[in-house]
């Protein structure tokens, strides 16, 4: 297998793919989707270098296969990065009586608009600003406000604000 060949099964199989993919991988982690296409793609490679690949179907429906299963893989990581962010996102609202329960609390961080959510997960899994605005591409400053108007909108739909007298 050489770097020609598996280009042009690539370029070939893209649709199926990505297909697989769009349809197993949960809505809220398409942000995942090269992610799952580069691994399906490195699985596909390491497979057909070992000789995995034993012809039994078509190169589109073992791909297909992996494409799913990698996109089950995928989902199953970023819910428990969720979980770890939620966990770790209720030491972020200020705890007093009415503090929101896990489920309230998942909730609002995937109601956050598209903008904030993915600010407030990366802090909650304890990366430092710079590190956010990198992966990102925005500056910190504005890592920075996401993160505070993020929390803001939390606080104000779960009831966990703390009123200013």
């Amino acid at each position: 297998m050489n770097e020609t060949d598996f280009s042009l099964i690539v370029k070939s199989t893209k649709k199926v793919v990505l297909s697989a993919i769009e349809k197993t991988l949960a809505e809220r982690f398409y942000h995942a989707i090269d992610d799952v296409a580069q691994e399906t793609y490195i699985r596909a490679y390491r497979g057909l270098v070992k000789n995995s690949f034993r012809a039994d179907s078509s190169i589109e429906t073992w791909l297909y296969v992996i494409a799913r299963n990698e996109s089950l893989r995928m989902n199953r990581k970023l819910m428990r990065e969720e979980e770890k962010a939620l966990r770790s996102a209720r030491h972020t609202v200020k705890e007093n009586d009415t503090a929101p329960d896990t489920a309230i609390l998942h909730d609002s961080i995937n109601a956050l608009p598209e903008k904030y959510r993915p600010v407030l997960q990366m802090m909650a899994e304890g990366l430092r600003i710079n590190e956010i605005s990198a992966k990102l591409g925005i500056r910190p400053g504005t890592v920075k406000s996401r993160a505070s108007r993020g929390k803001k909108i939390i606080q104000d739909r779960t009831g966990t604000g703390h009123e200013r007298e």
